[in-house]
């Protein structure tokens, strides 16, 4: 296989070996971005075993995204354990008008990570940095505004944002947990 280590890590769009076109074709819409691959050991009593730590964010563009993390031997095993651990977690996420956030939300994640997320004008574009830019992406918004305060760990980070995406409503998803009608809802 000429492509199975080159292009593994550069952008994860179906450039490793053949296997990106295949799942594309069936019935998998999502999209993968590495985020984060990283060298662990674990220190035994006959030496130091040493292991690949990936993070994947995927996503459909349309407002489904979720991350996974897993460990391999190759980097190029623990990416794909990753990515199918990302598939299981995938959440719905609301986007409203101008493919940006219905509302603000400020979320607690775990590990000190905390991140904010404001809804922007159209034209905007994505203003986030990180781990945080690339789970927006693949959620499918196009204007938002989102800012990593504390800690700097991509996966915390990664989590964090979904659990705040996760959160928001749509003001008809409001309106029809309160039976009312829209037009009540901002009467009120």
């Amino acid at each position: 296989r000429g492509g199975g280590r080159g292009g593994g890590r550069g952008g994860g769009r179906g450039g490793r070996g053949g296997r990106g076109s295949r799942g594309a074709k069936n019935d998998d819409p999502f999209t993968e971005n590495v985020v984060q691959v990283s060298r662990v050991t674990k220190v035994t009593k006959g030496g130091s075993q040493m292991s690949f730590r990936a993070t994947v964010v995927v996503g459909d563009g349309k407002g489904a995204v979720g991350v996974g993390c897993k460990k391999a031997k190759e980097v190029q095993g623990a990416v794909m354990k990753a990515a199918s651990d990302a598939r299981k977690s995938v959440v719905k996420v609301p986007i409203a008008k101008g493919d940006t956030f219905p509302h603000r939300v400020t979320v607690k994640g775990n590990g000190g990570s905390h991140i904010m997320l404001r809804p922007a004008a159209p034209g905007t574009g994505v203003i986030a940095g990180g781990s945080c830019r690339s789970v927006l992406e693949l959620a499918g918004y196009k204007n938002c505004f989102a800012k990593q305060i504390g800690s700097n760990n991509p996966l915390n980070n990664a989590r964090a944002t979904v659990k705040g995406l996760a959160q928001m409503r749509t003001a008809k998803e409001v309106a029809e947990s309160r039976d009312m009608t829209l037009e009540e809802l901002f009467s009120a």
